[in-house]
């Protein structure tokens, strides 16, 4: 193994990847609409007409809200395949001693987080 033919999967995902980008590109200015209006032109807010400009500025709370989000949804997807490599090790061993110890780490410092930003106040909707 580990020969370049291994990496043609790899590489033919991101061919295809790209070729589908591509594709939706150049299909959508050839056969989309091409007349330009007012209406056309507005913003859009859930089919309701715009109220205001869309240049409004959001509080800071919004985007640290989404990166809390971002970093619980982010530390799953790391817990499971440490879950599956976890459970395969032997009991009691160093080994699983330091894969524990790693985790708690990781798990501690997302919790940190999360306590500080309640703390703060971001989860507050005033």
């Amino acid at each position: 193994m580990g020969t370049i033919g291994s990496y043609l999967p790899v590489v033919l995902i991101f061919v295809m990847a790209i070729g589908f980008a591509i594709i939706n590109i150049v299909a959508s200015s050839l056969l989309g609409p091409k007349v330009e209006s007012a209406v056309k032109g507005l913003a859009y807010e859930s089919g309701m007409d715009p109220i205001g400009t869309t240049k409004k500025r959001f509080n800071v709370r919004f985007y640290v809200m989404a990166m809390t989000f971002l970093v619980f949804d982010v530390e799953i997807v790391f817990l499971y395949p440490w879950a599956v490599t976890f459970a395969q090790l032997e009991p009691r061993s160093a080994e699983a001693f330091l894969f524990f110890a790693r985790i708690a780490f990781f798990v501690g410092t997302s919790v940190i987080a999360y306590i500080y930003a309640w703390r703060k106040g971001v989860f507050r909707w005033d």
